[in-house]
Protein backbone atom coordinates (compact mmCIF):
# COMPACT_ATOMS: atom_id res chain seq x y z
CA UNK A 1 0.00 0.00 0.00
CA UNK A 2 1.09 3.56 -0.68
CA UNK A 3 -1.33 4.97 1.87
CA UNK A 4 -2.31 4.54 5.49
CA UNK A 5 -5.86 4.04 4.21
CA UNK A 6 -7.20 0.96 2.50
CA UNK A 7 -10.72 2.25 1.76
CA UNK A 8 -12.13 5.66 0.83
CA UNK A 9 -15.79 6.63 1.11
CA UNK A 10 -17.03 9.72 -0.71
CA UNK A 11 -19.97 12.04 -0.45
CA UNK A 12 -21.42 12.54 -3.94
CA UNK A 13 -22.76 16.03 -4.63
CA UNK A 14 -20.05 18.73 -4.73
CA UNK A 15 -17.50 16.01 -3.93
CA UNK A 16 -17.52 13.73 -6.97
CA UNK A 17 -20.19 15.43 -9.07
CA UNK A 18 -22.02 18.70 -9.60
CA UNK A 19 -25.82 18.55 -9.68
CA UNK A 20 -26.33 22.31 -9.31
CA UNK A 21 -28.49 22.77 -12.41
CA UNK A 22 -30.79 19.90 -11.56
CA UNK A 23 -31.09 20.84 -7.90
CA UNK A 24 -32.00 24.46 -8.63
CA UNK A 25 -34.62 23.38 -11.13
CA UNK A 26 -36.16 20.84 -8.73
CA UNK A 27 -36.24 23.34 -5.86
CA UNK A 28 -37.90 25.95 -8.05
CA UNK A 29 -40.47 23.41 -9.20
CA UNK A 30 -41.27 22.22 -5.67
CA UNK A 31 -41.66 25.72 -4.26
CA UNK A 32 -43.75 26.92 -7.20
CA UNK A 33 -46.14 23.98 -6.93
CA UNK A 34 -46.71 24.80 -3.26
CA UNK A 35 -47.26 28.46 -4.13
CA UNK A 36 -44.06 29.80 -2.63
CA UNK A 37 -41.69 32.29 -4.30
CA UNK A 38 -38.39 31.14 -5.81
CA UNK A 39 -35.16 31.44 -3.85
CA UNK A 40 -31.78 32.73 -4.97
CA UNK A 41 -29.60 30.19 -6.77
CA UNK A 42 -26.85 30.63 -4.18
CA UNK A 43 -29.25 29.81 -1.35
CA UNK A 44 -30.46 26.72 -3.21
CA UNK A 45 -26.88 25.53 -3.75
CA UNK A 46 -26.08 25.81 -0.05
CA UNK A 47 -28.71 23.16 0.71
CA UNK A 48 -27.13 20.49 -1.51
CA UNK A 49 -26.38 17.50 0.69
CA UNK A 50 -29.23 18.14 3.15
CA UNK A 51 -32.30 15.94 3.34
CA UNK A 52 -35.24 17.33 1.35
CA UNK A 53 -37.39 18.20 4.40
CA UNK A 54 -34.38 20.00 5.89
CA UNK A 55 -33.82 21.78 2.56
CA UNK A 56 -37.40 23.04 2.69
CA UNK A 57 -37.03 24.22 6.29
CA UNK A 58 -33.76 26.03 5.60
CA UNK A 59 -35.04 27.77 2.47
CA UNK A 60 -38.47 28.78 3.77
CA UNK A 61 -38.18 28.88 7.54
CA UNK A 62 -41.40 26.86 7.72
CA UNK A 63 -41.42 24.23 10.50
CA UNK A 64 -44.48 22.35 9.18
CA UNK A 65 -43.29 18.78 8.46
CA UNK A 66 -46.31 18.17 6.25
CA UNK A 67 -45.32 20.96 3.90
CA UNK A 68 -41.74 19.70 3.94
CA UNK A 69 -42.90 16.24 2.92
CA UNK A 70 -45.00 17.72 0.10
CA UNK A 71 -41.98 19.68 -1.12
CA UNK A 72 -39.85 16.51 -0.99
CA UNK A 73 -42.40 14.62 -3.09
CA UNK A 74 -42.51 17.41 -5.68
CA UNK A 75 -38.71 17.71 -5.77
CA UNK A 76 -38.40 13.97 -6.43
CA UNK A 77 -41.13 14.15 -9.08
CA UNK A 78 -39.12 16.72 -11.03
CA UNK A 79 -35.79 15.02 -10.30
CA UNK A 80 -37.00 11.89 -12.08
CA UNK A 81 -37.12 13.98 -15.24
CA UNK A 82 -34.03 16.18 -15.05
CA UNK A 83 -31.53 15.30 -12.32
CA UNK A 84 -29.36 12.67 -14.00
CA UNK A 85 -29.05 14.63 -17.24
CA UNK A 86 -28.10 17.77 -15.31
CA UNK A 87 -25.43 16.08 -13.14
CA UNK A 88 -21.81 16.16 -14.31
CA UNK A 89 -18.59 14.82 -12.82
CA UNK A 90 -16.35 17.37 -11.15
CA UNK A 91 -12.89 17.94 -12.56
CA UNK A 92 -10.44 15.29 -11.42
CA UNK A 93 -13.04 12.74 -10.32
CA UNK A 94 -12.46 10.25 -13.11
CA UNK A 95 -8.66 10.35 -12.84
CA UNK A 96 -8.67 10.16 -9.03
CA UNK A 97 -11.04 7.19 -8.93
CA UNK A 98 -8.83 5.37 -11.44
CA UNK A 99 -5.70 6.16 -9.38
CA UNK A 100 -7.27 4.89 -6.16
CA UNK A 101 -8.35 1.66 -7.79
CA UNK A 102 -4.88 1.09 -9.25
CA UNK A 103 -3.50 1.64 -5.76
CA UNK A 104 -5.72 -1.17 -4.48
CA UNK A 105 -8.11 0.88 -2.35
CA UNK A 106 -11.75 -0.14 -1.93
CA UNK A 107 -14.22 2.67 -2.67
CA UNK A 108 -17.68 3.63 -1.51
CA UNK A 109 -20.21 6.46 -1.64
CA UNK A 110 -22.57 7.70 1.09
CA UNK A 111 -25.02 10.40 0.05
CA UNK A 112 -28.48 11.79 0.75
CA UNK A 113 -29.10 11.45 -3.00
CA UNK A 114 -31.00 8.36 -4.10
CA UNK A 115 -28.69 5.41 -4.75
CA UNK A 116 -30.30 4.66 -8.09
CA UNK A 117 -29.65 8.25 -9.23
CA UNK A 118 -25.99 7.94 -8.30
CA UNK A 119 -25.82 4.64 -10.15
CA UNK A 120 -27.36 6.25 -13.24
CA UNK A 121 -24.68 8.95 -13.31
CA UNK A 122 -21.83 6.50 -12.66
CA UNK A 123 -23.13 4.09 -15.28
CA UNK A 124 -23.31 6.86 -17.85
CA UNK A 125 -19.72 7.83 -17.03
CA UNK A 126 -18.41 4.25 -17.01
CA UNK A 127 -17.46 4.40 -13.32
CA UNK A 128 -20.05 2.22 -11.61
CA UNK A 129 -17.78 -0.83 -11.33
CA UNK A 130 -15.13 1.23 -9.54
CA UNK A 131 -17.26 1.45 -6.38
CA UNK A 132 -17.70 -1.47 -4.00
CA UNK A 133 -20.69 0.01 -2.14
CA UNK A 134 -23.14 2.89 -2.62
CA UNK A 135 -25.44 3.98 0.21
CA UNK A 136 -28.14 6.45 -0.79
CA UNK A 137 -30.86 8.35 0.99
CA UNK A 138 -33.36 5.53 0.58
CA UNK A 139 -31.01 3.08 2.33
CA UNK A 140 -31.04 4.72 5.77
CA UNK A 141 -33.64 5.69 8.33
CA UNK A 142 -31.67 8.72 9.54
CA UNK A 143 -29.85 11.12 7.16
CA UNK A 144 -26.42 12.62 7.69
CA UNK A 145 -24.97 13.79 10.04
CA UNK A 146 -26.26 10.61 11.66
CA UNK A 147 -23.51 8.03 11.01
CA UNK A 148 -25.92 5.25 9.95
CA UNK A 149 -24.97 5.49 6.27
CA UNK A 150 -21.23 5.61 6.93
CA UNK A 151 -21.47 2.67 9.32
CA UNK A 152 -23.34 0.70 6.69
CA UNK A 153 -20.79 1.48 3.98
CA UNK A 154 -17.85 0.75 6.27
CA UNK A 155 -19.26 -2.65 7.23
CA UNK A 156 -19.67 -3.53 3.55
CA UNK A 157 -16.12 -2.42 2.73
CA UNK A 158 -14.60 -4.24 5.71
CA UNK A 159 -16.53 -7.48 5.33
CA UNK A 160 -14.23 -10.30 4.32
CA UNK A 161 -11.22 -7.99 4.21
CA UNK A 162 -8.52 -7.36 6.79
CA UNK A 163 -9.31 -3.64 6.99
CA UNK A 164 -9.73 -1.85 10.33
CA UNK A 165 -12.07 1.13 10.64
CA UNK A 166 -9.13 3.49 11.18
CA UNK A 167 -8.06 2.59 7.64
CA UNK A 168 -11.26 4.11 6.17
CA UNK A 169 -11.22 7.77 5.05
CA UNK A 170 -14.39 9.78 4.38
CA UNK A 171 -14.14 12.61 1.84
CA UNK A 172 -16.83 15.31 1.65
CA UNK A 173 -17.44 18.98 0.96
CA UNK A 174 -19.63 20.16 3.84
CA UNK A 175 -19.79 20.59 7.61
CA UNK A 176 -22.51 17.94 7.56
CA UNK A 177 -19.95 15.55 6.07
CA UNK A 178 -17.37 16.50 8.69
CA UNK A 179 -19.89 15.91 11.48
CA UNK A 180 -20.90 12.58 9.95
CA UNK A 181 -17.30 11.35 9.85
CA UNK A 182 -16.78 12.43 13.46
CA UNK A 183 -19.94 10.62 14.57
CA UNK A 184 -18.80 7.48 12.75
CA UNK A 185 -15.29 7.66 14.21
CA UNK A 186 -13.64 7.94 10.78
CA UNK A 187 -10.92 10.24 9.48
CA UNK A 188 -12.21 13.05 7.28
CA UNK A 189 -10.75 14.95 4.33
CA UNK A 190 -12.52 18.09 3.14
CA UNK A 191 -12.71 19.02 -0.53
CA UNK A 192 -13.40 22.70 -1.24
CA UNK A 193 -15.53 22.22 -4.36
CA UNK A 194 -18.77 22.92 -2.51
CA UNK A 195 -20.08 26.04 -0.80
CA UNK A 196 -18.25 25.61 2.53
CA UNK A 197 -15.18 27.83 3.07
CA UNK A 198 -11.86 26.39 4.19
CA UNK A 199 -11.94 28.03 7.64
CA UNK A 200 -15.24 26.38 8.56
CA UNK A 201 -13.57 22.95 8.63
CA UNK A 202 -10.89 23.94 11.19
CA UNK A 203 -12.81 22.76 14.30
CA UNK A 204 -13.02 19.26 12.81
CA UNK A 205 -9.23 18.93 12.31
CA UNK A 206 -9.47 17.27 8.90
CA UNK A 207 -6.85 14.80 7.72
CA UNK A 208 -6.49 17.02 4.67
CA UNK A 209 -7.98 20.03 2.88
CA UNK A 210 -8.24 19.57 -0.88
CA UNK A 211 -8.88 22.32 -3.38
CA UNK A 212 -10.35 19.69 -5.67
CA UNK A 213 -10.48 15.93 -6.03
CA UNK A 214 -7.26 15.88 -8.08
CA UNK A 215 -5.30 16.58 -4.88
CA UNK A 216 -6.40 13.41 -3.05
CA UNK A 217 -3.73 11.11 -4.55
CA UNK A 218 -1.05 13.61 -3.58
CA UNK A 219 -2.39 13.84 -0.02
CA UNK A 220 -2.37 10.08 0.43
CA UNK A 221 1.08 9.67 -1.15
CA UNK A 222 2.56 12.54 0.87
CA UNK A 223 1.41 11.13 4.20
CA UNK A 224 2.69 7.68 3.25
CA UNK A 225 6.13 9.10 2.40
CA UNK A 226 6.24 11.07 5.65
CA UNK A 227 5.55 7.93 7.68
CA UNK A 228 8.22 5.98 5.83
CA UNK A 229 10.77 8.63 6.79
CA UNK A 230 10.09 8.32 10.54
Amino acid sequence: MISHFEAVVFDFDYTLADSTRGTIECIRYGLAQIGLPPVADADACRTIGLSLPETFRVLTGEPDPGRGETFARLFIERAEQVMTAHTVLLSGTRETVAWLRRAGLRLGIVSTKYRRRIREVLTREGLLEAFDVIVGGEDVSRPKPDPEGLHRASRALLAGHSIASERVLYVGDSITDARTAAAAGLSFAAVLTGTTPRAAFAPYVPYGLLRNMSELPGLLSKHAVERSDL
